[in-house]
């Protein structure tokens, strides 16, 4: 799996690069926004680590150029922890924002897992739906379905691995909140409007007692 990695500290890219290479990666590396926008189209890298403060230019006009050109899965890896930041990098199409200081293994299980959600989504494009998180749309049967940032993140979690129960606990961690204290039935509004847009209650499937399910077949 190729990665790339933009990052100018060489503080943190030096040793980040050498430990992602000992996991079995491989990797490239440029300190400047610019040349990772070339990057990405010369080389089509797998996944790419994007840091935020960069000297030639903000990191999120990376994202929207490497966005226009690309939809390689993007993990924004920063010291802005701000809500704001979060939300804006998302919006603009990152698949996922850690922040600084991160340890390896957590950011290669990042990495992992935005490799298999690729992969559900090449798998689904050839079924009926299909989960695109880096342009995050949702296509059924070829028609365009508008969902809220909830519903789509609700969902894509589910599709990530089509016929695994997902618990409730781990839907409310991964979509509202690590410590969510709200209302259980949120969850289950969700769901019965995500299957009303869907047009197909049978795609979400009820596991009792434990969460839910998307379809396999």
């Amino acid at each position: 799996m190729l990665l790339l990695v933009v990052e100018d500290d060489a503080a943190i890219y030096e040793p980040l690069v050498a430990a992602l290479r000992r996991n079995g990666f491989e990797v490239h590396h440029t300190r400047l926004g610019a040349q990772a926008v070339g990057m990405v189209r010369d080389h089509n890298p797998d996944v790419m680590l994007l840091d935020l403060g960069l000297p030639d230019f903000e990191g999120l006009e990376v994202l929207k150029q490497v966005r226009r050109i690309s939809d390689v899965p993007i993990i924004i890896a920063t010291a802005r922890g701000d809500e704001t930041d979060r939300i804006v990098g998302l919006e603009l199409g990152a698949d996922d924002y850690v922040v600084k200081p991160y340890s390896v293994r957590e950011l290669a299980a990042r990495i992992r897992a935005i490799s298999r959600r690729r992969r559900t989504e090449q798998q689904m494009g050839t079924e009926r739906l299909v989960v695109d998180r880096s342009r995050r749309r949702v296509q059924l049967d070829g028609h365009e379905v508008e969902l809220t940032a909830k519903e789509f993140e609700l969902l894509a979690v589910l599709a990530e691995e089509p016929g695994r129960a997902v618990t409730r606990q781990e839907l409310f961690s991964r979509v509202w909140d690590p410590v969510w204290v709200g209302s259980g039935k949120s969850l289950d509004v969700h769901v019965a409007t995500l299957r009303r847009k869907l047009g197909d209650s049978s795609l979400i499937e009820t596991v009792r007692g434990v969460g839910y399910r998307l379809a396999s077949s």
